[in-house]
């Protein structure tokens, strides 16, 4: 089982969007995966789930929220096991939670207290990690898959660590390019820090900690605009600068100024915006690449859909091969 989290520094990219539209196509190619939404916006929650069910959860089933498993640690009351809600037969969902964002204080002042070697703060900073692995077993999961919101503070740290792969999204523009740069400079601040922290576990033996190892995987360009439009002298002003901006303060590596995202073996894919498919997708509360004709994907929307198909078909395999997830 492999976790992968899809992370930028800066919001708006389409990230919530592609963690959706992948989940669905693992789940196309036969892969059993459990999306987590970490993100306190709780979007990934609401493209997944209708109304009615939010309702019913947020109104009589609040423990069925991702807080159901992570206040009683907080609490010192012990794990209590995550809800996993049923999406599809290979799909799990980890439903979020507003409110989660209330405790990025806990989780910080767990952080420090971990170089006290607390317990108690260990078993706070490897909540997430407990619940994914608890949440993974029992679904079977071949996958895991977590969107995270677009901050650098201590939730986003804590599910980092416990992640095998990180996955960038980005978007081409100044912001996006300082996102990069953001997020590469504290990946490197966090993994040394949680290196300083593991060694001090007071309860070796007995108190599992995340690995702290997560690998950049590579970055996904959203809403790219086709060479051929109008506005391409805008895109490619940043475009180009993704490839370097990304191998200088993500990989640690200088690279060739020839190099571009076409010829660029960390940029995992394109993804276009797909205009009239995505509001139709958010209405069907269905993948744009499995919309139907009664969802109102007809005349010049079928081969859209189509094409939207075999781009998150290409994406996730190249995902898959670059994390080493096996069937």
């Amino acid at each position: 089982m492999k976790v992968l989290t899809f992370f930028n520094n800066k919001g708006g990219v389409g990230k919530t969007t592609m963690v959706y539209h992948i989940s669905w196509m693992l789940a196309e190619m036969g892969y059993r995966v459990i999306s987590v939404d970490l993100d306190p916006q709780s979007n990934l929650t609401s493209m997944f789930l209708p109304i009615e069910r939010l309702e019913e959860i947020f109104e009589d089933e609040p423990g069925s929220t991702i807080l159901g498993s992570v206040v009683p640690v907080i609490d010192s009351e012990g794990y209590q096991p995550v809800h996993i809600e049923n999406i599809h037969e290979n799909i799990g969902l980890l439903i979020g939670n507003l409110a989660l964002s209330a405790y990025e204080d806990k989780l910080s002042d767990a952080w420090l207290k971990c170089l006290n070697r607390d317990a108690y703060a260990f078993k706070v900073v490897s909540v997430f990690d407990k619940l994914i692995k608890d949440a993974s077993e029992r679904f079977k999961a071949d996958i895991v898959l977590i969107d995270v919101g677009p901050n650098l503070g201590a939730i986003n740290r804590a599910v980092t660590v416990g992640s095998d792969y990180l996955i960038m999204p980005v978007s081409s523009d100044l912001f996006s390019l300082q996102g990069i740069k953001n997020l590469g400079q504290t990946l490197k601040t966090w993994k040394k820090e949680w290196d300083e922290r593991k060694a001090k576990n007071p309860k070796p033996d007995t108190l599992s900690l995340p690995k702290g190892d997560v690998e950049s995987s590579g970055y996904v360009i959203m809403q790219y605009t086709a060479k051929e439009s109008r506005p391409v002298k805008s895109y490619l002003k940043w475009a180009d600068r993704i490839p370097a901006t990304y191998h200088e303060f993500v990989l640690n590596n200088q690279i060739s100024p020839d190099l571009t995202i076409d010829n660029d073996s960390e940029c995992l894919g394109l993804l276009k915006h797909y205009h009239s498919l995505a509001p139709m997708s958010m209405e069907a509360h269905r993948p744009m690449f499995l919309l139907k004709p009664a969802d109102g994907a007809i005349g010049a929307h079928v081969q859209a859909v189509k094409k939207c198909y075999a781009d998150f078909q290409q994406l996730t395999q190249r995902i898959l091969e670059t994390c080493q997830v096996v069937s």
